[in-house]
């Protein structure tokens, strides 16, 4: 009899260890599940409005922290056009235009992103008009490269500080190719701009228009 009542115990014990051990695993599981889901939680649908809404980040206090943003994140803007294909799909294109809306947006500091520093009568303005007034070129890795470089200086002028050569926008972002990739690192994007009386001048497109910058 104490046999058996011991044989009871044991096996309920054993029942109930049993049960802890497969509730306390679902519920990792769950977790993890929830925290490191290989599905997205959204859906993956980017609209118009949220391409071109309002700033995310706050405004930034650092100046040091602020200067050394802007000189990465440049680089990082140009070198990603400098990498960009020569002959893009259709949604390679709209990738990287909606890239640069979205770069805006998310830009880590407010100023940056809405308070930039061009308007056509010299006041300040808003970055999201530099890009609807010159929207990104994204037909081919030329187009690109000197876009980038154009609304730069737009930047640049609103800032006093001086222009940069567009011409030589290649030699100054390496785009790092293998010579397997063609172009031995170099880009060329002398073909995005037309020659004119004032210099260099970036063609841009707009909704089927063609625009001088």
């Amino acid at each position: 009899m104490p046999n058996r009542r011991f044989l009871l115990l044991l096996l309920a014990a054993a029942s109930l260890l049993s049960l802890t051990l497969i509730l306390f695993s679902g519920s990792r599981q769950s977790d993890n599940t929830h925290t490191y889901s290989l599905t997205p939680i959204h859906p993956i649908s980017v609209q118009d409005s949220t391409l071109k809404g309002d700033a995310i980040m706050g405004k930034l206090g650092n100046e040091t922290l602020k200067a050394e943003l802007g000189r990465a994140a440049w680089k990082l803007f140009h070198t990603t056009m400098a990498r960009f294909p020569d002959t893009p799909t259709a949604d390679e294109s709209t990738a990287l235009f909606s890239y640069v809306h979205l770069f805006a947006r998310l830009y880590p500091w407010y100023v940056f992103a809405i308070d930039v520093i061009f308007a056509p009568a010299g006041g300040k303005g808003h970055f999201r008009q530099i890009l609807n007034k010159y929207p990104p070129q994204v037909a081919s890795r030329s187009a690109a490269a000197a876009w980038g470089c154009h609304v730069h200086n737009e930047v640049n002028k609103s800032l006093g500080k001086a222009v940069f050569d567009c011409s030589n926008i290649g030699d100054f972002y390496d785009c790092g190719c293998a010579e397997e990739e063609g172009g031995g690192g170099k880009i060329a994007v002398k073909d995005g701009f037309r020659r004119g009386s004032e210099g260099l001048k970036l063609t841009l497109e707009k909704e089927g228009l063609t625009r001088g910058g």
